[in-house]
């Protein structure tokens, strides 16, 4: 919680940063919203651009990113807020470069301007916010209890047989089921000899 309190801090100040910068001196004097967005691709002019089509219009975008990423938590938003403020950043440094020729640091006003460091230093501070976010909260999946072994099986009338009961007990039985098998029984009378009655025995 205080990791994402802290990011967000940081990520916030970058985006202020670096919306602010365009309104600061770039280059000789010059403010980085007279810097057309379209001049990054065909070459930098001395043409004054409107503020809307300047550079702050990428700028504005990572700030929006960096609105979304601190809501949602989100570390990829506010870190790839950051890479955009930084890498059009850099692609102006070169397109400048190429039309005067070299880029200039002074301390008297000429050469880069503190635009270009609040642009910097706000793309360094997303960057930095997003790696002190903790990012969202992932809820952990509750696995599914087996049964235990000394629960009782559930049992079917037909597949498992009747319920066993205790010692002694005549097993219970569905009324469905058929009666137990009984062999057929039959008495047969076995003819005795009597010596008085029947005379001797024959040979």
């Amino acid at each position: 919680m205080i990791r994402n309190v802290v990011g967000s801090v940081l990520a916030l100040a970058g985006a202020t940063a670096a919306v602010w910068s365009p309104f600061r001196a770039w280059y000789d004097g010059r403010h980085g919203r007279d810097y057309a967005i379209d001049e990054l691709f065909t070459g930098i002019t001395d043409a004054k651009a409107e503020v809307i089509g300047s550079i702050l219009l990428p700028f504005a975008f990572a700030a929006l990113l960096t609105l979304v990423g601190v809501v949602l938590r989100s570390r990829l938003l506010v870190a790839l807020a950051g890479l955009v403020v930084l890498g059009f950043t850099v692609f102006w440094m070169v397109r400048v470069g190429q039309a005067e020729g070299s880029l200039v640091v002074s301390g008297d006003g000429r050469g880069l301007g503190d635009g270009v460091a609040n642009a910097f230093g706000g793309g360094v501070l997303l960057l930095l916010g997003a790696l002190v976010m903790s990012g969202r909260t992932r809820m952990h999946r509750v696995d599914r209890v087996d049964r235990t072994d000394h629960e009782p099986r559930p049992t079917h009338p037909t597949l498992d047989g009747p319920p066993v009961g205790d010692i002694g007990d005549e097993p219970q039985r569905h009324p469905q089921d058929s009666p137990p098998y009984a062999a057929p029984t039959q008495s047969y009378d076995v003819p005795t000899w009597d010596p008085d009655r029947d005379g001797p025995p024959p040979r």
